[in-house]
């Protein structure tokens, strides 16, 4: 009986520990006051796959109301998946600094770019703003770092289909480039030599990640785009 009782003790224990840990959790936020993706549905799709693969649950909006203090705590990274527009009031700007200055995470999706564009706050996050964009065509790539987790296995000059997006107000200076795109290998580019596509860097306490890639839904079915958003909320998260 003394064994059994021992047994059970300890079932008991590893029990509640399974029911106690809890896993990290992330906020993609798709409102849109502009143009709307139609490969937004993909992306949250894609995302909540990676988070039951990766261990981390997703949440999805398109409610700006829940940008609260008391909210926003309970995400590790806010993902802006293809936002366009003013999508938030002054409250709830505050309540967003906030949780980047705390130490919160961020990670932007191509139209995250194409937001608030009277908010220099958030330019200065995001690290630039969508300017213009010619058709959808090839084009490639150049990765600047092999060595971040959001890059690590990319080829050096990666050939994909996108929308790419041309940038104004950029902060290119302050972040770290992990992806550059060259401007002879399609038609439409506006940026010169040096036209980054994504980048990261620490922000004011807080992570942020920011790709230009994914207006396409095929994007969301890409291993190499998939392993590349990855990376980039895993970082944001603090997971790297």
């Amino acid at each position: 009986m003394k064994i059994l009782s021992t047994a059970a003790s300890i079932l008991l224990v590893v029990l509640l520990v399974s029911f106690n840990k809890k896993e990290d959790k992330v906020l993609v936020f798709s409102k849109t006051a502009g143009y709307h993706h139609e490969s937004i549905a993909a992306g949250i799709k894609a995302i909540e796959k990676l988070g039951k693969e990766n261990h981390f649950m997703v949440d999805t909006s398109t409610n700006s109301n829940i940008f609260t203090d008391a909210n926003l705590k309970q995400y590790k990274a806010v993902i802006f998946l293809s936002t366009t527009g003013t999508i938030l009031n002054d409250a709830q700007k505050a309540a967003f600094e906030k949780y980047i200055h705390n130490g919160g995470g961020f990670v932007g999706i191509h139209a995250a770019t194409d937001t608030e564009y009277d908010w220099p706050w958030y330019n200065r996050m995001i690290g630039a703003y969508f300017k213009s964009h010619p058709e959808q065509q090839n084009a490639n790539l150049h990765v600047v770092d092999k060595h971040f987790i959001a890059t690590k296995n990319l080829p050096e000059t990666w050939t994909r289909w996108d929308e790419w997006y041309n940038f104004k107000n950029t902060h290119w200076d302050s972040v770290h480039v992990l992806l550059t795109i060259d401007e002879k290998s399609y038609h439409g580019g506006e940026n010169g030599d040096y036209h980054p596509m994504s980048w990261y860097h620490s922000f004011e306490g807080g992570r942020v990640f920011y790709t230009a890639l994914g207006h396409t839904d095929a994007s969301y079915s890409d291993p190499l785009f998939l392993g590349h958003l990855l990376g980039g909320i895993l970082y944001a998260m603090h997971k790297n």
